[in-house]
């Protein structure tokens, strides 16, 4: 890391990068930026946006339950009952019992009050109120590296499936046709993204990682020709919003996640503007 540290401050000679926080949350930023600008595209299309939302809010949860069980890691009980959770929601969608937005509304709702009612016995809920805005300046070189692993995990699941993903969100007749088992993408994709949010939302806050994830690709089809451009610059916006705001953050003293979040909100609706004068 050292080395990293060292070229850091050679290609950005500027006074914030001096710090080692700044160094470690600009790697963070690096690396989770494209995750979800990658991820944020195919939410976008397949209209999961209150899906990934209701995914953060079940963190309190998976916290809460890890409590009870006396289980030290929240990561790792985060992440379980997200995968459960995730796996059931998609499950109970594919029944059509009812609209996808209820279904996920009374399911995020249940999950997140369960997870306060539990942390809130006692008076306790307070040293786990940093994981509402997160705190992306804390990151150690140990968890850059867990991110690393991830990123790595889902280019290589996005180069496998990409277009068994894209097949189903388009039409899922079409996608049967080609005898693509529709609810074993829809389930792994799920999972996917339950552990990205579980494995972030200590670093970006479970009330802005769906801003996160959704905004940069909601943004980037709004100029995109075609899937290449719409890829691309869903990428470019996320990256671009995350480095930007960790620097004003800096310079401002304010949260991180909610300055970038900022950021990426402006641009969306500059590239709402330029896209509805393209179309005219």
């Amino acid at each position: 890391m050292n080395t990293i540290y060292n070229l850091l401050e050679t290609i950005l000679p500027f006074s914030w990068i001096e710090y080692n926080f700044m160094k470690n949350a600009l790697l963070a930023v690096v690396i989770i930026t494209p995750l979800f600008g990658i991820l944020g595209t195919m939410i976008v299309n397949n209209r999961m946006a209150f899906f990934s939302d209701a995914l953060g809010h079940s963190a309190l949860t998976g916290i809460a339950l890890g409590a009870i069980m006396g289980i030290a890691d929240t990561n790792f009980s985060m992440t379980a009952y997200a995968i459960i959770f995730a796996v059931l929601l998609n499950y109970i969608k594919n029944k059509k019992t009812l609209s996808t937005d209820t279904l996920i509304s009374v399911f995020s709702s249940f999950s997140m009050a369960l997870g306060l009612v539990i942390l809130s016995r006692g008076g306790n809920f307070s040293k786990y109120s940093s994981l509402l805005l997160g705190d992306i300046l804390s990151i150690n070189p140990m968890e850059i590296r867990l991110l690393c692993i991830i990123l790595i995990v889902t280019l290589i699941y996005w180069f496998v499936g990409f277009n068994k993903l894209h097949s189903v969100a388009i039409n899922t007749s079409l996608a049967k046709s080609k005898k693509i088992n529709i609810n074993l993408v829809e389930a792994s994709f799920c999972i996917l993204i339950a552990v990205i949010v579980m494995l972030s939302i200590k670093w970006v806050g479970i009330l802005i990682i769906n801003a996160l994830l959704t905004l940069p690709a909601a943004a980037g089809r709004n100029i995109a020709s075609n899937m290449r451009e719409y890829h691309l610059f869903s990428l470019l916006i996320s990256v671009f919003s995350g480095i930007t705001g960790l620097i004003l953050s800096f310079y401002l003293g304010t949260a991180t996640g909610p300055t970038v979040v900022i950021i990426a909100a402006l641009i969306f609706f500059i590239t709402l503007i330029i896209g509805t004068v393209k179309s005219k």
